[in-house]
């Protein structure tokens, strides 16, 4: 077969978890290859904050996201056709996939106005108006050169419930349609419909269903991450993969807390994206395996232990939580070298989680991971329940004494709780 007769993506699933809908994948595109499950790192602006392209290929990185209305907004299209397109304008040689600008609808919700035709959008940076349709957003896309492009959709809160919630499930069907329409690089670029339908079972049914009719290589699930809650969060991501074909990678929008990707992978997604690791870095807060260390906390002062001593990122082979607690947040270095360790840390929880299901041992990683990811908490109920439903049992929680049962809450819950109510404040 010719380079060009070859689609720009292919998807193999070379191994599935015996007990759970976890799967592991390759997943060929244009640019790389993508073994899934995957974390994709978000580099909104054609940029991950504080990490630079050779770096991510050093820690082997495979795909990285940019976004649609940002880069549509600035550098424009122009500019992004002149360069030859974002790889080469950012350059960064391995895949990419691009939002479609429609999650905007709601985190610019004060900016945007939204109707059959398209987003209205007022920009952040300069007031002017933009209107954001399925065809143009499509036309940003051919022009940064994405491997795997979102169709705009029709986004709304996750916990709005009542009829807005079908009608843009209803018009997020129809903007595909618009997409395929529009979509002028077919042969170099996959397009990829959106699963929507809020926290309602038959709406997300009637999605799957009806963007199954369309010839696409992929799907995602969005609308969700937002708000609500956790038991209705993966409820309607089991929903969703138990819809749709194994044969097509599954992509879960916005998502990155560690033990959500677990729980993902074993509810049957391949791939997510998500600021997390990056923006956590900004408030001086590295991942761990327990969780997160908040490294400008006084008790890390003498510490002269990496990060995670079973890490090999360049920031924990250099240096100890005690310089990092010296530079977090006061040297713009500090950005970097935390972003350095948190992407490493997200990547290398893919590569075990993949290793695990190659192996068929994929339930027993899942009980492992969380002992150590909840060593002073009791498991939540959500994922005890999520867990179950793919048939992984997790131990029961040691039994506490009374004393115990009155002690407040632990260092290390109510140091993650500041952490999320800071970071929420100045986000």
């Amino acid at each position: 077969m010719s380079p060009s007769k070859i689609p720009p993506l292919t998807y193999k699933v070379v191994a599935e978890c015996s007990v759970s809908k976890a799967r592991a994948g390759l997943m060929t595109l244009r640019h790389s290859e993508v073994n899934t499950p995957v974390f994709m790192p978000v580099g909104t602006q054609g940029t991950l904050k504080g990490i630079l392209p050779d770096q991510l290929i050093e820690l082997n990185c495979q795909i990285l996201l940019g976004n649609t209305y940002h880069l549509g907004l600035r550098p424009g299209i122009e500019t992004l056709k002149k360069a030859g397109g974002l790889h080469k304008f950012m350059g960064w040689p391995r895949a990419i996939l691009t939002d479609s600008g429609g999650f905007q609808m709601v985190s610019l919700l004060q900016l945007a106005e939204i109707d059959e035709h398209g987003v209205n959008f007022r920009s952040p940076f300069d007031n002017s108006q933009c209107m954001l349709t399925p065809e143009h957003s499509i036309q940003i896309q051919n022009a940064i050169g994405a491997d795997i492009m979102m169709q705009l959709d029709d986004v709304v809160k996750t916990t709005t419930i009542g009829p807005r919630v079908e009608e843009a499930m209803e018009r997020t069907i129809r903007w595909v349609d618009r997409c395929i329409e529009a979509h002028a690089r077919d042969d170099d670029q996959s397009l990829f419909p959106i699963v929507q339908g809020g926290l309602d079972v038959p709406l997300r049914q009637r999605c799957v269903s009806a963007l199954m009719e369309r010839q696409v290589r992929g799907f995602a699930v969005g609308g969700l991450s937002g708000g609500e809650s956790k038991h209705d969060f993966w409820r309607m991501v089991d929903v969703c993969t138990g819809y749709l074909p194994r044969d097509k990678p599954r992509y879960l929008m916005g998502v990155g807390f560690a033990a959500d990707l677990v729980v993902c992978v074993a509810l049957g997604i391949d791939m997510f994206d998500c600021v997390f690791p990056t923006r956590t870095a900004r408030f001086g807060c590295a991942l761990v395996g327990s969780g997160q260390l908040n490294l400008k906390q006084p008790k890390y002062k003498l510490d002269m232990e990496p990060i995670d001593k079973d890490c090999e990122c360049s920031t924990c082979k250099r240096y100890t939580r005690s310089y990092l607690h010296h530079i977090a947040t006061n040297e713009s270095v500090s950005c970097s070298l935390l972003s350095i360790h948190n992407v490493a840390y997200q990547l290398r929880l893919m590569r075990s989680m993949r290793e695990a299901i190659q192996r068929d041992e994929f339930p027993q990683f899942v009980r492992d991971f969380m002992a150590s990811h909840f060593q002073s908490d009791p498991i939540p109920a959500w994922i005890r329940e999520a867990l179950a439903a793919v048939n992984i049992q997790l131990p029961a929680d040691p039994e506490k004494n009374d004393e115990q049962e009155q002690k407040p809450k632990t260092e290390k819950r109510q140091e993650t709780e500041d952490l999320d109510k800071e970071q929420v404040a100045t986000s």
